[in-house]
Order: structure tokens, then C-alpha cells, then sequence
């Protein structure tokens, strides 16, 4: 029995749409409940979410229960969380903060068995093999597995043609936030200089044949990188959600429902 499928990787190299949301309250119980709504996939946040392994692996299982697929934002791309992570079920991984084509080499390399990377071979412990029933899972992991990096700096976007060269990159992020901040319009992703440095990445990302992440608060927005060709994205968070639905309701309460939602700002 080969590893299981990896359907969200199937989907974005066949270039099916995939909608996405975030996964930031550190909570196994929220992200079951949220894994219910009917989102292609959830990013369980471990960047800015409270979030530690063993918190992680409790959501990539309540979130494989349902029909999303759970991808995994690591804080940073250290080899031994990806290790971690991999054992314990994930098969989807974002990294962050991605510079440089020697940085994403080594992330091909972290999420994969030897020969061919320096994945450790201790999955008989994990998850990830059914805790060895799967047989022949170390012969068929590495197909499954799906690698994302986060372009979000112009150091990123510089090296971005040599990073979406790469065999075992199966698709690039790009973080508006960041990007804006770094950019010199801290809090404005949708600046005009941001959204045409990011149309001019898709447009660098699609021709090296990946796929073209991103994520945003403002549906407007949202359907722009929709038409400017994103193949996943991500449109809200549990996090801004539940602010904004607690606080909706109080002031609906208070003012008769004639308040209106407040947007809220970052992500």
C-alpha cells in the first residue's frame, strides 16, 4: 500500500482552483469545527499561531477527517520541524520567509528520503505511515509530499526565477503583507506597487509551470488575484472571523442590527 494521496497536490498541478482559509487559535477543536465549512484546504498557522508539534499534529488529525486538506505554515524551514511534521502526518508544508534558490534547495532536500535528501528515516514512529502498516510507504512518500514556498520580500521576488526552476517546488506563496512592509507601504498589501510586483510574479511563476499561492482579507482583492491568475488562495482566518462575528453580534444587539462589520487590519 503506497502512501496516502496527496489531493491538494493533485489539484493545484492540474491547475484546479483550490480555496483556502487560516487556521490560527491553536486549537484541535476549532479547526475540526472550521474543517467543516466546506474550504478545499486549512492552514494550520504555526508562523504567528501559538502553535508547537504536538499542537499541530492534533490539527493536521482533525482536519484529515473531513474533506479539507490540512496544509502546515512552520515558523521557519529548521529540518528538524519539518522532520517533525512530516512524521506526524503532514504531507503539505508553506515555509515562510523563502530568499534565496540555496534556501529552497535545502527545503527540497529537508522533506525527502535519501537519496535524493536528508529526510530522516524513522517513519515506522510516526503517523505518516500508519505507524508502519503502510509498507511501502518510504518508496512512495516523497511523490506525496507537496512543498510550498513564501515569496515575501524583494529579495524573494529576485530570486524568484531560480526557485520556481526547481524540481520539488510544487508551488509559490506570495505574502502581500510582508511584501508591502517590505516594500515601504507597511499595513497597505494592496498598494499599486505591490499588486504589480505580485501580478508580475504570478506571471514568472506560471511560466515556469507552479502553482501561485496567496492570501488576503478583502474579497475584493481576493477576486482580482483570483483573475490574475491564483491557482490557491486563502480568503479569511478563524482568528478575524470570530472577532468580527463576536463583535457583530454585540453591536447588532445593542444598536438594533444596524451595525456594519469593521474590517480588520494584517493577518
Amino acid at each position: 500500500m503506497p502512501a496516502p494521496k496527496n489531493m491538494f497536490k493533485a489539484a493545484i498541478r492540474e491547475d484546479r482552483f483550490q480555496l483556502g482559509l487560516w487556521v490560527a487559535l491553536a486549537s484541535p477543536y476549532a479547526a475540526e469545527v472550521v474543517s467543516g465549512s466546506g474550504y478545499d484546504w486549512l492552514l494550520i498557522d504555526g508562523e504567528h499561531g501559538p502553535n508547537d508539534i504536538p499542537l499541530l499534529s492534533a490539527q493536521i488529525q482533525a482536519v484529515a477527517r473531513s474533506g479539507s486538506h490540512p496544509m502546515v505554515r512552520l515558523p521557519v524551514g529548521e529540518t528538524w520541524m519539518i522532520k517533525q511534521v512530516l512524521d506526524t502526518g503532514g504531507q503539505t508544508l508553506l515555509i515562510p520567509m523563502v530568499e534565496s534558490v540555496e534556501q529552497a534547495q535545502a527545503l527540497v532536500r529537508a522533506v525527502r528520503y535519501p537519496p535524493h535528501g536528508i529526510r530522516g528515516v524513522g517513519a515506522a514512529l510516526g503517523r505518516a505511515s500508519h505507524f508502519s502498516r503502510i509498507g511501502d510507504y518510504l518508496e512512495t512518500a516523497n511523490d506525496e509530499i507537496c512543498l510550498i514556498v513564501q515569496i515575501e520580500s524583494r529579495a524573494g521576488l529576485a530570486a524568484l526565477d531560480e526557485i520556481a526552476a526547481l524540481e520539488g517546488i510544487d508551488g509559490l506563496f506570495i505574502g502581500p503583507s510582508d511584501l508591502a512592509a517590505d516594500m515601504g507601504h507597511l499595513g497597505q498589501p494592496g498598494h499599486p506597487q505591490v499588486t504589480a510586483a505580485i501580478a508580475d510574479a504570478f506571471e514568472r511563476i506560471k511560466k515556469a509551470g507552479k502553482a501561485r499561492g496567496i492570501m488576503t482579507l478583502d474579497l475584493g482583492q481576493a477576486r482580482l488575484y483570483r483573475e490574475m491568475g491564483a491557482t490557491f488562495m486563502a480568503i479569511g482566518t478563524d482568528v478575524t472571523l470570530l472577532v468580527g462575528a463576536t463583535t457583530r453580534l454585540r453591536e447588532d444587539f445593542i444598536t438594533g442590527g444596524n451595525s456594519e462589520a469593521k474590517p480588520v487590519a494584517g493577518y
